[in-house]
């Protein structure tokens, strides 16, 4: 019993003390706080971008699926056939390559004169998302019945206007609790930022077991932290999905 409780004050005591090394001294924990704080911001204006590509790529293809049997030969079919096959290009391009390799090209042959890693990650991982979210939307839209659009021209509204007022509308609130585990998923995406040297959350950690020679705890670390907003996220998206059960009763 007495080796037990003396290997056990042990164990405890190296863990303090891998604790100190890796967090405690130099102030090492601010390397997992900056990283946090550069995760969330490539996180939330990468939704922002990809909502507003995701919503134009949705009504594309949408518009192109809905009007493009009734409409009359001319140059506004036209152009819908070509935004319509311009879209399909974005979105079998997108999803079908990994969101590695689309950050590396961005980084290292787009922007290659640019240092500016921040942005860069919000534009690649902003087109990665849109692709989604255009999906998610275009599902949303075409869920909704077509006499919500008659009920649109009986009110005098267009096509633009019946779209903006009446079906993006009721689309969003059937497609918000999936945008927002989109939101959910690429918040972990971004932890392969630190390919192209962003300093995020998974960077913060590395960066700490490069200087401590100690994986275990740096990695744990970001891995709780991961699990932590993920958790608080998913029950955000949880009470959002209750909500919008109990308006529509």
């Amino acid at each position: 019993m007495y080796l037990l409780n003396l290997s056990i004050g042990d164990w405890f005591a190296d863990l303090k003390k891998d604790f100190l090394l890796n967090f405690v001294d130099d102030d090492r924990y601010m390397y997992l706080v900056k990283g946090l704080g550069v995760t969330f911001q490539v996180t939330f204006f990468a939704v922002l971008l990809g909502v507003a590509l995701g919503i134009v790529a949705a009504i594309i293809r949408s518009t192109h699926d809905k009007t493009i049997g009734d409409m009359r030969p001319g140059v506004g079919k036209i152009i819908l056939k070509v935004l319509d096959a311009l879209t399909r290009l974005y979105l079998t391009i997108i999803r079908g390559t990994p969101i590695v390799v689309q950050l590396m090209i961005m980084y290292f042959v787009i922007f290659a004169t640019s240092k500016n890693k921040v942005l860069i990650a919000i534009l690649a991982f902003g087109i990665n998302s849109g692709a989604y979210v255009a999906e998610i939307v275009r599902s949303g839209i075409m869920s909704i019945d077509n006499g919500q659009f008659e009920a649109g021209r009986s009110l005098g509204f267009n096509y633009v206007e019946t779209m903006m007022y009446i079906i993006i509308p009721q689309a969003f609130k059937n497609v918000l609790p999936a945008l927002a585990n989109e939101f959910i998923v690429l918040i972990k995406e971004t932890s392969v930022s630190g390919y192209v040297g962003l300093q995020d959350l998974t960077k913060g950690g590395d960066v700490i077991r490069s200087r401590t020679y100690s994986a275990f705890m740096p990695l744990i670390a970001v891995a709780i932290i991961y699990l932590v907003i993920v958790m608080f996220f998913s029950k955000l998206v949880t009470m959002l999905e209750r909500r919008l059960r109990n308006s529509e009763r």
